[in-house]
């Protein structure tokens, strides 16, 4: 079996931990499909209010489809609300199938969170994932001693089609660049994550696996922190959820295994369709006007919204 699904050892529970939770934020949009900007501050506000550190310029930003004056814009939102160090941001290339990769271009994206005050998530793209992992660790390094921290990020192909998941050896690699601070992991493998788990704390125990696992945010009992899609649906639960878990409270399963229920739901295929449901599900909430979503992305059924509505009074019922 491949070293991506057997965990060098399965890591401990690790009840009464703080988590590290942050929580990608929804850009909302209007009825005609432009960028609603007081619905944004509002949903960043109130991630930050609920204490999680909003995560900007994500997927579940549609940072594939913003204009870059877009992209800016969603910077200086976040500083203007997080201050400097309080948020993380894609630091995202667009490049197409078959392109080489842009050391150059990702330096400047690199360097516009930084400079902003964000701390930078290296976004994948087409010529990041075409390198060897060789070649990959060593961008990753040349790329961080351009910034005093970052978060790398491996992507499954399930959310976008330039998305890698890399192996044990590539990821001990990567834990050996200091301004590394941590690596979100997406494949949606429990296995995959217990392994980097295992490996971290044989390796460096202060390195962050951020799960982005939207199909078992249970993984923060074993160690994982976690940088989720699934957050955005609800930053308030989460915190909640978090809370109950330092404080070593049962009802923390109760919630968990109802935030669980959404990300089911929400994650089902085509994944990236989950950003329609947050958008539906934040508007049942009535912390945005619309749930629209801009062009180009997928949708979800009308029928959608019955079962979201559901799960919104539950989790009304238990907060």
């Amino acid at each position: 079996m491949s070293d991506q699904l057997v965990p060098l050892r399965l890591p401990p529970v690790v009840p009464g931990r703080r988590i590290v939770g942050y929580s990608a934020v929804l850009l909302p949009h209007t009825d005609t499909a432009e960028v609603d900007w007081d619905g944004f501050e509002s949903l960043l506000g109130r991630t930050l209010g609920a204490g999680l550190i909003p995560a900007v310029n994500m997927d579940t930003g549609y940072v594939q489809l913003l204009t870059e004056a877009d992209r800016t814009r969603v910077l200086t939102v976040a500083v203007s609300l997080a201050g400097a160090g309080g948020f993380a941001a894609g630091a995202f290339v667009a490049d197409g199938e078959g392109d080489a990769y842009d050391h150059d271009a990702y330096a400047r994206a690199m360097a516009e969170v930084s400079e902003a005050g964000g701390t930078p998530v290296l976004f994948p793209s087409w010529g990041l994932a075409a390198l060897d992992e060789a070649e990959w660790v060593a961008a990753q390094e040349r790329l961080g001693s351009g910034v005093d921290r970052f978060i790398a990020f491996e992507l499954g192909d399930m959310f976008v089609p330039y998305g890698r998941i890399y192996s044990l050896d590539a990821y001990r690699g990567l834990m050996g660049i200091p301004s590394c601070i941590g690596a979100k992991h997406s494949s949606l493998s429990r296995q995959a994550e217990w392994a980097r788990l295992a490996l971290r704390n044989e390796v460096r125990s202060e390195f962050s696996v951020f799960t982005g696992n939207d199909l078992a945010i249970d993984m923060v009992r074993y160690g994982s922190d976690y940088l989720l899609g699934l957050s955005a649906f609800a930053p308030d639960a989460f915190a909640e959820r978090d809370r109950r878990w330092a404080a070593e409270e049962s009802s923390f399963d109760e919630l968990n295994d109802l935030l669980q229920y959404l990300g089911f739901f929400a994650f089902r295929p085509p994944v990236p369709g989950y950003r329609h449901d947050a958008a539906m599900f934040l508007k049942l909430r009535g912390w945005i006007d619309s749930d629209a979503t801009p062009v180009g992305a997928p949708q979800r059924p009308d029928a959608d919204r019955e079962v979201l509505a559901d799960i919104a009074g539950r989790l009304t019922d238990v907060l």
